[in-house]
């Protein structure tokens, strides 16, 4: 254990500058072919990207062999394992271990040692996503505690749905309200009564569409609304 947190104390000190992936590289190492794994892998393959798909399990890469690019049995635990499979070549790697937090924050350790630019890593808690943070990880995601908030948001409220980011900043889904209905969202000051922006709209029986200053928002009509989380969870609330 003492080597290990003295190897988490040298990586974050020579930890690499972040680099988004080039647009002709598009190659992903997705370590951990769980549900969370296999279904990210598996949009990505959607979306034209080479897929190499790892797992400590056998029957996971057997079952999902023929749907990705490449999939193969490792411990990337080890460096080594990491190196042979040529790792340290992928710009984007998905670190997508389930329960083992320890393995998670190893993985993530060998592919920073590797110098891998773009890292991806799933937490099962914020205190796990603290460390993989301090670690390094370019990108910490919590799906299950996401997840869980967006629902808990649209089961209490008038949304029809609801993406929160970091810096406390949400966009929204919702029916437009009478405060906005009837005139154009340049006159309907908006922005300073209530701290949102209506950045798109979907009239009734229409495709969505982006929202203008000239824009009149009609009884039935879908929007999108941005803002800080508070003020568009106070706005959707509105009838």
């Amino acid at each position: 254990m003492a080597d290990f947190l003295r190897t988490l104390r040298n990586l974050r000190r020579k930890r690499p500058a972040q680099q988004p992936p080039s647009r002709g590289d598009q190659r992903v190492a997705v370590i951990g072919l769980g549900r969370f794994g296999s279904s990210l892998a598996a949009e990505l393959m959607r979306r034209g990207w080479d897929v190499l798909g790892i797992d400590e399990n056998a029957r996971l890469v057997q079952k999902y062999s023929d749907s990705l690019t490449h999939a193969v049995v490792a411990d990337c635990t080890d460096p080594e394992a990491l190196a042979q499979l040529g790792v340290e070549d992928f710009s984007s790697a998905v670190v997508a271990i389930g329960t083992d937090i320890e393995a998670s924050m190893l993985v993530t350790s060998n592919l920073l040692e590797a110098g891998v630019t773009n890292i991806w890593a799933k937490a099962i808690s914020r205190q796990h996503g603290q460390i993989l943070e301090r670690l390094g990880a370019h990108h910490v995601v919590l799906p299950e505690h996401e997840m869980g908030e967006r629902v808990a948001h649209l089961v209490t409220g008038r949304m029809l749905d609801f993406i929160e980011f970091d810096d406390d900043y949400a966009l929204v889904k919702t029916l437009a309200p009478s405060v906005v209905r009837g005139v154009p969202l340049g006159e309907s000051r908006l922005r300073s009564l209530y701290g949102v922006t209506i950045v798109g709209i979907k009239p009734m029986g229409e495709d969505f569409t982006y929202a203008t200053a000239e824009t009149v928002v009609e009884k039935g009509d879908v929007i999108i609304v941005t803002g800080k989380t508070a003020a568009v969870e106070a706005f959707a609330e509105l009838s």
